[in-house]
């Protein structure tokens, strides 16, 4: 048996899957083993597994065994394996170590590399995969690389004529399900003489 994933926030008491088998008299259902840490219960006539308690993600999957044993001769039995899966749900946004970075950039410079920003994200899997874009400031005279972070001007400056500080508001956004998580930095970008 392979039920649906369940969500890492499953509470306890939902319906998992129904095990049943063919047999001309009545049946007791037991969880025989590899649920040693107890996630599950099984219903003794009905074959049907809850959950006993809250799921933690890094635990699973846990194959379990269930047997079904006659119940008026408990040598006479069969056994299934039942794989539970959970999925990590998308709580955490991306989160930079500063919300506000100040970097200096000479003029005069041909495009170059400015600075490399790191967003943490505390979940696992594709919810904690990053891609960084840059959501406002002079889209046109920056470019960010959208998997490593690095924020790069795309042209050189000039002190006197040119602005000399920009702001490019930068976000890193995960790949969530069921949602899309977004954390944000400001760079300033200082044009030095």
């Amino acid at each position: 048996y392979q039920p649906a994933p369940l969500s890492e926030k499953t509470l306890p008491d939902t319906f998992v899957v129904q095990i049943s088998v063919l047999y001309n008299v009545p049946v007791i259902y037991h969880i025989v083993s590899g649920d040693e840490k107890g996630y599950f219960i099984i219903d003794s006539s009905t074959g049907i597994v809850r959950t006993r308690k809250n799921l933690k993600l890094e635990d699973f999957p846990v194959i379990f065994s269930v047997q079904a044993a006659d119940s008026s001769n408990a040598g006479i039995f069969n056994e299934a394996s039942v794989q539970v899966e959970v999925i990590d749900e998308n709580d955490f946004p991306p989160i930079f170590p500063s919300s506000l970075l100040e970097e200096r950039l000479e003029e005069n410079l041909p495009a170059t590399q400015i600075v490399q920003l790191k967003a943490q994200d505390n979940d696992t899997g594709r919810n904690g995969l990053l891609t960084y874009g840059i959501l406002s400031g002079d889209g046109l005279k920056f470019r960010i690389d959208e998997a490593t972070g690095i924020l790069y001007s795309t042209t050189s400056f000039n002190y006197e004529e040119d602005p000399t500080e920009y702001q490019v508001v930068i976000y890193a956004e995960d790949d969530g399900i069921p949602e899309k998580k977004r954390g944000y930095c400001t760079v300033v970008i200082k044009i030095i003489d």
